[in-house]
């Protein structure tokens, strides 16, 4: 990844432009510059043709004016000592409005998750996969096969990448649970040695911010730097400025609730306020955010699996923002395209799943190996897999006597679609862990 060019300065570009042959002219063009909808950096506006009658500079002197008519200031500075801001260019309000109908309410929920019994399926699987792609974005080297495994039996991790991906999911877990308090400077070091639990080099290193006399630069492994952190003697007041801003307190002016999630993670990885381990605290602050403020759905997307795909426009984002006057609306519409991306990935997987669910009752009623009870049973095991039944609910169900329901339910555990156990003097059958492949298989 490379660092992008950094405009020319503000003061400079007005005084070319007062010192052109016929000034008004200039400023006239300037008030016709086209819409500024894609967000151009000076990096990538360089390298496309300037509209009529105006050079590159000019462009990019029409598009500061125009977005600093706009800019909202934030409460995070700068190392400068000047703050962010950002703006609400098209599309930015109509991709707030989607998430909000999309990602905070109702309308367009999808009904396998508004099932409880189906919602804990998809919010492991979601917790999983987000645990494994941000570690992997950290440097976890694992198959996702492996490490489902290791979440589902419970067994301790083999390794390092193991550990990470372990943390992150308990990290995940715990967010979920405490949703509804506010931060604090102490929870934020708390998460973070969630996270980085014998994971890191120097295990002292974990839940403590960085130290004065440790020089800590965001690079790679040439020895590129692309990003120095304020000073470590600031950490105490950013961090405590940062839990106002999560909490609502700052600033007076509305901030939509998912702009401030998306600011809240530039924030803490802008800080960079531990030695090791500032990515994945500051992604597991976002999920904080976006469902404190009553995003719901957002327990079910991985936006690292969506950033995982393409990691330098991640990187890329940040350093735009940094390059360009501190201007946050860069990492804003980045953010905001991840979001979407992420909630269509649900809605696609939940959609792939609802029709693989028919297709097994369909495949189920095509082979005629099950009685009616049976199929019903199966149907209702495949949407509601944590249902136990037993040998009683089964005949008040199909008002059947207890010999038929009890060879029913057998019959099913002889076929591996469901499990039996005794609990005192009741069996208990509940549908077996790969109910779905042993349906697939049968013949």
């Amino acid at each position: 990844m490379r660092i992008p060019k950094s405009p020319p300065s503000l003061d400079k570009l007005m005084s070319d432009a007062l010192a052109a042959s016929d000034p008004a002219a200039v400023l006239s063009l300037l008030g016709r510059i086209p819409s500024d909808r894609r967000y151009l950096h000076w990096d990538k506006l360089l390298r496309l043709p300037a509209p009529d009658g105006l050079t590159h500079a000019q462009w990019w002197l029409g598009l500061k004016f125009s977005r600093r008519a706009q800019a909202r200031y934030l409460p995070l500075m700068g190392k400068d000592g000047r703050p962010f801001s950002c703006a609400l260019p098209d599309p930015i309000p109509e991709q707030l409005n989607d998430i909000d109908l999309r990602a905070g309410g109702s309308i367009g929920m999808s009904v396998p998750i508004a099932n409880p019994s189906m919602k804990n399926r998809y919010l492991i699987n979601s917790l999983i996969e987000e645990a494994i792609t941000s570690s992997q974005l950290e440097g976890a080297a694992t198959t996702r096969r492996v490490a489902k495994e290791m979440i589902r039996t419970g067994r301790p991790p083999r390794d390092r990448s193991e550990q990470m991906i372990l943390n992150n999911y308990l990290a995940m877990q715990e967010i979920g649970k405490i949703r509804k308090d506010p931060i604090t400077p102490d929870f934020v070091v708390h998460l973070h040695r969630t996270v980085t639990h014998d994971t890191l080099d120097k295990p002292g290193d974990a839940g403590r911010f960085r130290r004065s006399d440790e020089q800590i630069d965001v690079g790679d492994n040439y020895g590129q730097v692309f990003h120095q952190p304020p000073p470590a003697d600031q950490l105490e007041k950013r961090m405590a400025a940062m839990c106002d801003f999560a909490n609502g307190k700052t600033p007076e002016n509305f901030v939509h609730p998912v702009l401030r999630s998306i600011i809240l993670h530039f924030w803490l990885a802008y800080d960079h306020p531990f030695v090791d381990g500032n990515g994945r605290a500051a992604r597991a602050l976002f999920y904080w955010s976006m469902l404190h403020y009553g995003y719901w759905i957002c327990e079910f997307i991985s936006i690292s699996e969506i950033i995982r795909k393409a990691p330098a426009q991640y990187g890329t984002a940040f350093l735009y923002t940094e390059t360009d006057d501190n201007d946050l609306t860069y990492f804003i519409l980045y953010h905001l395209d991840v979001i979407r991306r992420a909630v269509d990935q649900l809605n696609e997987y939940v959609k792939r799943k609802t029709n693989e669910l028919q297709m097994l009752e369909r495949k189920m009623r095509a082979l005629a190996l099950l009685n009616h009870r049976q199929q019903a049973l199966i149907s209702h095991a495949l949407r509601n897999p944590h249902q136990a039944y037993t040998i009683d609910s089964h005949s008040l169900s199909h008002k059947v006597v207890y010999q038929t329901a009890r060879s029913d339910l057998l019959d099913l555990a002889k076929r591996g679609v469901l499990q039996a156990k005794k609990v005192g003097k009741q069996w208990r059958f509940t549908p077996s862990p790969d109910i779905e492949e042993r349906l697939r298989s049968s013949d």
